[in-house]
């Protein structure tokens, strides 16, 4: 089958690594058919737009999306700080309904983690609500007595969607441990909803394994013993901050793939590397584009391209050979799905 995906190469190093994702992708056998759309930082710095009503609705006519970096360069002042992450990341989130942000975390060389243990777990992150939703404001701007209130929206609705995909997820997996992360004990209200939720949820699925911990206690035990977790639930700021920190104790940044994803597929997902737009690499060969090679796997098992997504991440379970430039590991990996 052939699959419209949108490419949002961005910023940075972003059109570096998608580049070499779609290239690994068409060369494991997918049709892709794609289209390249200017958007990000220096899109931003050209034409004073983040993302137009029109080019949303373009977006929304392709199956997928995928997304290389957004972002300025360090110390830029012509990007206000949040006009890309509320104006098109978000966007792109609350407009597409794209409510689960599935991030898995596989240690291939465990002498790149923490605790030289491997380490195999998903974080399902609710990305739809929370403190990203807007709400929230300021009086006094620019004065003392200035105030700042920035709130936290949850629904049952979407907290219940959420915990019901990580169920799902947790009950196909090999261990079939869930755990709740939030911190229930000070967000009384929020934390009461989600811990309520999830339990309910919990009696419709007796063979999953489930446990809950305090987001500043799980943050202790990613550090100490990552291994222990298998699929985690949580909001939507926890979970942004914690997938983070998965990512640096189980194997860096520059491994750790994304997918923000509309299960009932009313429209597209967006599928992306976590790491940033990394400008002071672009165009040296340093850019790793082993994140955005798995994001696109990800990408094409959701479009139901299973056996192709299978022989990616098949060779992606081989790192690529130390020193390799960014084009290099594109080829290294290209060469591993024809053989």
């Amino acid at each position: 089958m052939t699959h419209r995906i949108a490419v949002i190469g961005g910023d940075g190093i972003g059109p570096e690594v998608t580049k070499e994702a779609i290239k690994v992708a068409r060369a494991a056998g997918a049709s892709l058919e794609t289209q390249d759309f200017q958007l990000g930082a220096a899109h931003y710095e050209r034409t004073a737009e983040v993302l137009k009503d029109e080019t949303l609705a373009e977006l929304m006519s392709f199956d997928a999306i995928l997304l290389g970096a957004i972002g300025p360069a360090i110390g830029s002042t012509t990007v206000p700080s949040g006009i890309l992450e509320r104006g098109l990341l978000l966007k792109l989130r609350f407009a597409l309904d794209l409510y689960i942000n599935q991030r898995p975390f596989l240690t291939l060389d465990p002498t790149l983690t923490t605790t030289h243990k491997p380490v195999d777990m998903i974080v399902i992150r609710e990305n739809t609500e929370g403190a990203y939703v807007g709400e929230g404001g300021l009086l006094r701007k620019g004065t003392p007595y200035e105030v700042a209130t920035q709130g936290s929206v949850n629904t049952r609705n979407g907290v219940e969607r959420a915990i019901r995909f990580a169920f799902d997820l947790a009950q196909s997996r090999e261990r079939k441990l869930l755990t709740l992360v939030h911190k229930t004990n000070v967000l009384t209200y929020s934390g009461d909803l989600w811990y309520r939720t999830f339990l309910e949820v919990a009696s419709e699925y007796p063979a999953v394994i489930t446990s809950y911990n305090h987001v500043d206690a799980a943050c202790i035990y990613l550090v100490e013993a990552p291994e222990r977790y298998d699929v985690i639930v949580t909001d939507n700021l926890f979970g942004d901050i914690i997938t983070d920190l998965a990512a640096a104790v189980s194997q860096g940044i520059g491994y750790a793939a994304s997918a923000n994803i509309n299960p009932e597929r009313t429209g597209p997902s967006l599928f992306e590397p976590v790491h940033g737009a990394a400008h002071d690499r672009v165009g040296t060969g340093e850019a790793n584009p082993y994140a955005a090679i798995r994001s696109a796997a990800m990408m094409l098992d959701f479009l139901g391209d299973t056996a192709i997504a299978a022989k990616i991440e098949h060779a992606l379970a081989v790192l690529p050979p130390a020193g390799a430039t960014t084009t290099e590991i594109g080829d290294f990996y290209v060469e591993r799905v024809t053989h």
